[in-house]
């Protein structure tokens, strides 16, 4: 294959796979302004995201099984052409059950667009530049979701929630242009369809995204609607598996499981991915609403993690065959451990510059893990098994995010009420440290400005103490990986 080829067929892919994951995050921002303007309340938004990503989740395992039924050329433009129509509608809705549906449909077109990236490089690539391909797709997966809420808070500010959607349509058209130049086709079957495997699976992920998803808002197992989205996801779930693990024409091969080094990547890919990507994701939590630093500033203070992870898979992938993988993999941790136990040390008052830095170090850590993950995972499957295989594999990068963000936002939650009401001991009018720092601002502790001050200081202490705890369960749990 000329080397031109190559690049562009790179290019094409993972431009797809980009602004696939960015919807995953770039949207968060945005939820407010869209509140207003849908004429919705706090709880009602977060379906904008719900949507998307149970969709998604449903549909990215079943990439292997549409590669072979439609051809990999034909399902990436299909997929294209239908995220991009999906990310118009979306852009043009009007009230909450539109841009639900249309969010929906997003998420089913968008589902492939990862594994099939992987899968296209793959097949590109000779097996010997195969760390080279993975370190190339794992720029975009791993930093895109880094920076997606920083580019969704400019867009947000300075433009108009709904060019979050709209920017996706000329990427779309572009790579659909590339695509049908570029892509080569693959042989097509009508394979036998499933259709019980597959209602099983939708109900077993769905379920289980809905109540990651909103669990946390409606506390949990208080609740009787999460207890049943609990026990569904449970029981359909141990039903599929029962049922399908000896099942030739199941919907889903589980017989690739048997593959010891594939089912023990997906095992470090999920639990990875939810530790690091978990507390990402509710770090800009921390800087805007507790350091109240603004959007732009918390954008910018989490951005060099993502450019180090690049870095860093960039430098893999030109060495990664000279080296044991598993020595790079355990280097990666280290390093995240090291990042990790540094976010312990910070303060409300910690400086931009350092918690950049520490991000770095961290992100340094995320790129060396990720490309030697994602080459052998595949290392000892056969050829024909690469587009399920992928789709799994993204299925669990999926997973592992909801499952962080929901153990994380518990964690950092539930902590808070604790701190507060331990800090809050302290606001009594004989501590001698209190009364001292009321009477140097000429100030009582029964003044309304005084407790008022006092109120939103306690809630800011309370809740970074909440997320030093959050640090370090992370700290001891990618730790524990190693």
């Amino acid at each position: 294959m000329k080397n031109h080829v190559k690049w562009m067929i790179t290019i094409t892919v993972m431009l797809v796979a980009i602004i696939e994951v960015l919807d995953m995050t770039i949207v968060n921002v945005s939820l407010p302004a869209m509140m207003g303007s849908l004429g919705t309340n706090s709880d009602q938004i977060t379906w904008v995201l719900t949507s998307y990503v149970v969709s998604a989740a449903i549909f990215m395992p079943l990439t292997g099984l549409l590669v072979t039924r439609f051809g990999r050329k034909r399902l990436l433009i299909m997929n294209i052409i239908g995220f991009m129509i999906a990310s118009a509608l979306c852009g043009l809705a009007v009230n909450l059950p539109q841009i639900v549906i249309f969010r929906t449909l997003q998420g089913v077109f968008g589902a492939g667009l990862v594994p099939l990236a992987q899968y296209i490089l793959r097949d590109t690539y000779p097996p010997e530049e195969h760390g080279k391909a993975m370190a190339i797709w794992g720029v975009g997966i791993m930093t895109a979701p880094i920076l997606g809420p920083t580019l969704g808070g400019y867009i947000t500010q300075y433009m108009n929630w709904r060019w979050v959607f709209y920017i996706n349509i000329p990427v779309c058209i572009t790579c659909v242009l590339f695509a049908m130049r570029y892509i080569t086709e693959t042989d097509r079957h009508k394979n036998y369809i499933d259709w019980l495997g597959a209602a099983l699976l939708a109900v077993s992920v769905g379920s289980f995204q809905i109540f990651l998803d909103r669990g946390n808002g409606v506390d949990w197992f208080d609740s009787k609607s999460i207890q049943i989205l609990f026990l569904v996801a449970i029981i359909t779930t141990l039903i599929f598996i029962i049922r399908g693990w000896n099942k030739s024409d199941n919907i889903i091969n589980l017989k690739l499981f048997k593959d010891r080094t594939f089912a023990l990547s997906e095992i470090l890919m999920l639990s990875y991915i939810s530790i690091i990507l978990g507390v990402i994701s509710i770090q800009p939590i921390m800087l805007e609403n507790i350091m109240h630093f603004p959007t732009e500033t918390a954008g910018i203070i989490m951005a060099p993690r993502g450019i180090a992870s690049a870095l860093a898979m960039m430098m893999v992938g030109s060495f990664i065959g000279k080296i044991d993988q598993r020595s790079i993999i355990t280097a990666g941790l280290i390093c995240t451990v090291i990042g990790s136990y540094l976010m312990v040390t910070f303060s409300i008052d910690s400086s931009q510059s350092y918690m950049m830095l520490v991000g770095m170090v961290q992100g340094f850590g995320m790129g060396l893990f990720f490309v030697p993950l994602s080459t052998i995972a595949f290392s000892t499957l056969p050829e024909s098994s690469t587009a399920e295989a992928a789709g799994l594999f993204s299925f669990a990068r999926s997973i592992g995010i909801s499952v962080g963000i929901s153990v994380y936002s518990t964690v950092v939650t539930r902590l808070t009420q604790v701190n507060w009401n331990q800090i809050g001991g302290h606001l009594s009018q004989y501590n001698a440290n209190l009364q001292q720092w009321l009477n140097h601002h000429g100030w009582t502790i029964h003044q309304p400005f005084a407790l008022k001050v006092l109120g939103g200081e306690l809630a800011r202490q309370a809740g970074m103490v909440a997320f030093i705890d959050a640090f370090w369960l992370m700290t001891i749990s990618v730790l524990i990986l190693i």
